[in-house]
């Protein structure tokens, strides 16, 4: 009993550190990367479809993405769906290609897109939490319904706040890597 409540509270701690690192994946630091493009779809006949999925994106330097459309009817539609995201970067469009120049990070910038890290990371406590909270609430409940004993249900508490630490732990590294990242010049 207490087995399955554990692994239910840790799996869910542990998505929370999988959506942690796919949402700062997501963040712009001061190179170029694919993964910002992740987030953006774009109406492919109809269908909400991701960039990467409908054209090849290449880095030919640290501050560039080239999309290459494999279909080049829908360039235009990739270029408006890169102008309407919050990505805060211009397409250009020479017809076969389009080019994301990334610009340099302000100090300003910079500091925003760690307030927003700070964020994210606060968001992944906060699930971790919850995961922490629920699971105990489970433990309570079967000590209530189903005569757990007194030891065994604080064995397993102890058990779930070593969980809950060490995934904290976690997001708090995963916070000051991707802190470190994005003021590095």
């Amino acid at each position: 009993m207490t087995d399955e409540i554990l692994m239910n509270a840790e799996e869910r701690m542990e998505k929370a550190l999988v959506s942690l690192h796919e949402v700062f994946s997501t963040v712009r630091t001061g190179r170029a990367n694919a993964m910002v493009l992740d987030r953006i779809k774009v109406d492919y006949y109809g269908v909400p479809t991701p960039i990467n999925q409908m054209a090849g994106i290449k880095t030919p330097d640290a501050h560039m993405l080239v999309i290459e459309p494999w279909d080049k009817g829908v360039l235009r539609a990739i270029e408006h769906a890169i102008q309407e995201s919050d990505l805060g970067v211009t397409p250009s469009n020479d017809g076969s290609v389009i080019r994301l120049p990334f610009p340099a990070l302000t100090e300003e910038r910079r500091r925003d897109l760690v307030k927003q890290c700070k964020t994210y990371a606060e968001e992944a406590r906060v699930a971790v939490r919850n995961a922490r909270r629920d699971a105990n609430t489970a433990l309570d409940k079967a000590k209530k319904n189903d005569g757990l004993p007194e030891d065994e249900v604080k064995r397993a508490e102890e058990a779930v706040q070593k969980l809950t630490d060490k995934y904290i732990a976690e997001v708090d590294t995963a916070f000051k890597k991707k802190e470190a990242e994005v003021m590095e010049i």
